[in-house]
């Protein structure tokens, strides 16, 4: 599918154009306004479009950022047609974001994600190596659109460091280090007092998450509400004792599990 897609920086108004109806499109929501995309385009912003036979199918929105220490890309936005999503288009333009951002002088990437969409999280931490670094509690507020079908806007922060190896162990799923299981009803169950973390000696941790958390709130919408708020418990837990999010691991049709390890190791 993607022998023939072409992958390049958008630098016209027109280009912009066909972003702004591309992400209507993919969020069901208010696009971004073209001036603000214009003004980051001539402004240091990096802006990919991924054309197949001359149709926009997916985009990247990203911009400078400084957080007072360091200079860094923000990514904001990351969006793809659902027929091109799992073909591994998005690992493609990620990849070709991060040469972009090389060649400018950058070493770091952040960006924002829904920690209960495997997808997303098997992407960014398994695919590219970009870890975890924080928790945002209901971060963009009530922001409407079909994706987010009026659940906290929960994200995870996460930093690639995209020059650098890292370690391509995957960890192997130990059931007594798991936080949050799933129980024989799908719901969501924390499985050891959080109090305990703080002096845990372990360095590692599991939590379990819905494989298809799209398909949950459209179909069990108190259900994928308990596990946003179940969910959020243990993450902040875990990030309040210095743990970072580092893998996901795929395990079934129905869960998967974040790996969280100690300290901001690769």
């Amino acid at each position: 599918m993607l022998d023939n897609v072409i992958i390049k920086q958008l630098t016209s108004l027109e280009e912009l154009y066909e972003m702004q109806t591309l992400e209507k499109s993919v969020w069901s929501i208010t696009p971004t306004p073209i001036p603000q995309t214009y003004t980051t385009l001539n402004h240091g912003g990096i802006l990919l479009g991924a054309y197949m036979e001359k149709q926009m199918v997916g985009f990247i929105y990203s911009f400078p950022g400084f957080d007072g220490k360091d200079n860094y890309l923000c990514s904001h936005m990351l969006g793809i047609l659902p027929a091109y999503r799992k073909s591994g288009l998005g690992v493609k333009m990620k990849l070709r974001q991060a040469e972009i951002a090389k060649e400018h002088g950058y070493t770091m990437m952040t960006w924002t994600f829904d920690p209960l969409e495997s997808v997303n999280a098997y992407l960014n931490l398994h695919k590219l190596g970009a870890r975890g670094m924080k928790y945002k509690e209901n971060h963009y507020g009530d922001i409407g659109g079909k994706l987010n079908n009026g659940l906290p806007t929960d994200r995870i922060q996460v930093e690639w460091h995209f020059n650098e190896q890292r370690a391509t162990c995957t960890p192997s799923l130990k059931e007594e280090y798991v936080l949050l299981q799933s129980s024989q009803d799908a719901e969501p169950l924390v499985t050891k007092p959080l109090s305990q973390i703080e002096k845990s000696r372990k360095r590692g941790y599991f939590v379990a998450v819905p494989a298809n958390f799209q398909t949950l709130k459209q179909k069990e919408y108190p259900l994928a509400l308990k596990w946003r708020l179940q969910s959020r418990k243990v993450f902040q837990s875990l990030f309040a004792n210095g743990f970072v999010a580092k893998d996901l691991l795929r395990f079934n049709d129905t869960i998967n599990y974040y790996y969280f390890a100690k300290g901001r190791a690769l």
